[in-house]
């Protein structure tokens, strides 16, 4: 088997297991915020956008540095790190005695973390040019299968033992992750090579060239207000999931089922709209896959039952990944020979912009004028991103025009 196809298998094992390990404990952070005292009118709200934000914060100054530490150093020692400090790092939320510790516990997880972009890099840089609308959207799969594993079992795990133990699930899971990375990917790293006589270059040096591209610079703006999009509601919907349900409900188990269902869909859309894009065109999957997340935003709004939610998220996660898998190759396709980790640690700065400012949003809108109005914000801010893949996406970018 080819070394690139090797790697591929065992990151995409590695990775789902990561996710799931995320994916339990995420769905039900404003729950344990509850848990924690925080219980007054907006507060859960606006202390849910807070954690988000905060590691996205870390996340968006940190990114760059670890990417272009990837290019010099290795793209497998970058997936080690992000798994093993975040075994680390959540595993310790279990022990928080109040919010501010958890919120300082979180920025810590954005400084270190970073899995799918360290995977992503590795992947990218490993696989050929024609093939990597196929292999991210397999990699996209893993995501998209751990989340939808992860709520589930989170959601179990919280009912049965509590919230503090799904942090020390997570813990686990992660760990197991990074072993198998450490103990599976085979990685023939050679850095870039630099001219004789050239000065060493800096770890911003990356980023400069990166930024220097107006076509990764597209991609990376279509990127920020897609993911911004998709934020806005995250904080709020578990509590949005429990204003649907009657006071005897098991919310934690209904919300991991909703939030576990939406990412199978988004992994079955991954696979197969990812390895369609490398035949029909990036740009004309980006496009029509917005438009469509758009459109299915805006039911959302009216739903008055959780189950009729469910099969919205479900809609949602199918166009959702298809955003995602052509946003990839794209980047993939665009990214300069040995500058894979630079590029992707800037898309993971431009990705962690967007959870930043995100959530905070949402939360905020939710906590000033209800829980409803961030899907019909989403709705319009997907409308824009499809406008923007259309006017700034050449129609031949990427690969799919260049066999």
């Amino acid at each position: 088997m080819e070394m690139w196809k090797r790697n591929l298998y065992i990151i995409w094992g590695a990775e789902l297991v990561a996710i799931a390990g995320f994916s339990v404990v995420s769905p039900f952070l404003p729950f344990f915020i509850q848990e924690l005292g925080i219980t007054g009118e907006g507060e859960v709200e606006l202390w849910s956008g807070l954690l988000f934000s905060g590691q996205a914060v870390a996340m968006t100054v940190v990114a760059p540095i670890w990417g272009s530490l990837a290019d010099r150093y290795g793209r497998k020692l970058m997936v080690e790190r992000a798994m093993f400090g975040g075994a680390v790092i959540i595993a310790l939320m279990a022990l928080v005695q109040n919010v501010w510790q958890l919120a300082l516990l979180r920025i810590m997880q954005g400084f270190l973390t970073g899995t799918v972009a360290a995977a992503t890099t590795l992947v990218a840089a490993a696989t050929p040019r024609d093939r990597s609308g196929y292999a991210l959207g397999m990699l996209q799969t893993a995501v998209w299968v751990g989340a939808s594993v992860g709520p589930l079992i989170g959601g179990f795990v919280a009912d049965a033992w509590g919230y503090r133990a799904t942090f020390v699930v997570t813990g686990a899971l992660l760990f197991i992750a990074g072993l198998t990375v450490w103990r599976g990917v085979g990685e023939h790293f050679q850095p870039v090579q630099r001219a004789e006589g050239a000065v060493r270059e800096g770890v911003w040096h990356g980023l400069v060239l990166v930024l220097r591209d107006r076509g990764l610079v597209s991609i990376f703006s279509i990127r920020v207000i897609s993911n911004l999009a998709s934020r806005f509601i995250l904080p709020t919907l578990p509590l949005f999931i429990q204003s649907l349900l009657p006071p005897t409900a098991r919310v934690a188990s209904i919300t991991g089922l909703v939030n576990g269902v939406t990412a199978a869909t988004s992994a079955a859309g991954a696979l197969t709209i990812g390895r369609a894009s490398d035949r029909i065109g990036y740009r004309r999957v980006l496009v029509v896959c917005s438009v469509l997340a758009g459109l299915v935003y805006v039911p959302q709004f009216f739903v008055q039952s959780a189950w009729s939610l469910l099969f919205w998220q479900a809609s949602l996660g199918l166009v959702m990944s298809g955003v995602l898998a052509a946003l990839s190759a794209l980047l993939a396709n665009l990214a300069p020979e040995g500058r894979q980790g630079a590029v992707y640690g800037v898309d993971t700065s431009a990705v962690s912009l967007a959870n930043t400012i995100g959530p905070m949003a949402g939360a905020s809108i939710a906590a000033a004028f209800g829980l409803r109005l961030p899907f019909l914000l989403a709705a319009a801010v997907f409308g824009l991103s499809a406008v923007l893949a259309w006017f700034l996406v050449p129609p031949k970018a990427g690969a799919a025009s260049n066999r």
